[in-house]
């Protein structure tokens, strides 16, 4: 076993001062994400946590991929019937973290999930590459399988079953969740561990609330 304890890190890249603070938190996430974009130093400034709870009251997270945030909330993709869509359905609130090492920077968000229109999951399945289209209908997402053969198999024959479609149909199990966040915290890292934590709760008038959290 490999002791940790004496691992340091300082933070000095950054910080989030009361001059650099939005009234609005998507319009921070926004210059965040394109700052983490321009800097070329993160292979996916997308990837995000997504973490749900279980019919245990177990939390579970996993990393997936932003494809879209808007002033409503912010958009991903999956199969409904996984473990992930079926933890949302029956509780559709959900956290989202973005860590950009990099940057020293942290976004946490709460909100509550719910499935895009099939107009609009239409749209992001018919631009996705064919493979990944196929991909997403034969792969039964969370089952047990029972080896790498079964999905190469299933994508050869569907490959054969649909090489003269045009258009492959979206499977109605496969869609966009967007997430209406309800609070964010953004973290960035300083120096002798006094972080910056900046803290937006939407109140019942549907406006943000801001304060300012001890690290």
């Amino acid at each position: 076993m490999e002791d940790l304890s004496n691992r340091r890190k300082i933070y000095n890249s950054g910080s989030l001062t009361e001059s650099e603070i939005k009234e609005n938190p998507i319009e921070l996430f926004r210059d965040w994400y394109v700052l983490a974009e321009e800097s070329n130093l993160i292979a996916e400034v997308n990837a995000m946590s997504v973490s749900t709870i279980e019919d245990n009251l177990i939390p579970r997270t996993r990393m997936v991929l932003l494809k879209q945030y808007t002033w409503e909330g912010f958009i991903f993709y999956t199969n409904y019937n996984g473990r992930k869509g079926k933890a949302i359905s029956k509780n559709p609130n959900v956290c989202l973290n973005f860590y950009w090492d990099e940057l020293e920077k942290q976004v946490i968000i709460n909100g509550t999930a719910e499935k895009l229109p099939p107009n609009l999951s239409d749209g992001y399945f018919h631009s996705r590459p064919r493979g990944s289209q196929l991909g997403a209908i034969v792969s039964p997402q969370s089952e047990i399988i029972p080896d790498r053969d079964f999905l190469e198999n299933r994508l050869t024959e569907l490959e054969e079953k649909t090489k003269n479609m045009e258009e492959i149909p979206r499977p109605e199990n496969w869609g966009g969740f967007i997430i209406k966040p309800y609070q964010i915290e953004f973290w960035q890292g300083r120096p002798n561990r006094l972080h910056d934590r900046i803290l937006y709760t939407l109140t019942e008038n549907k406006e943000w609330e801001i304060k300012r959290l001890a690290p």
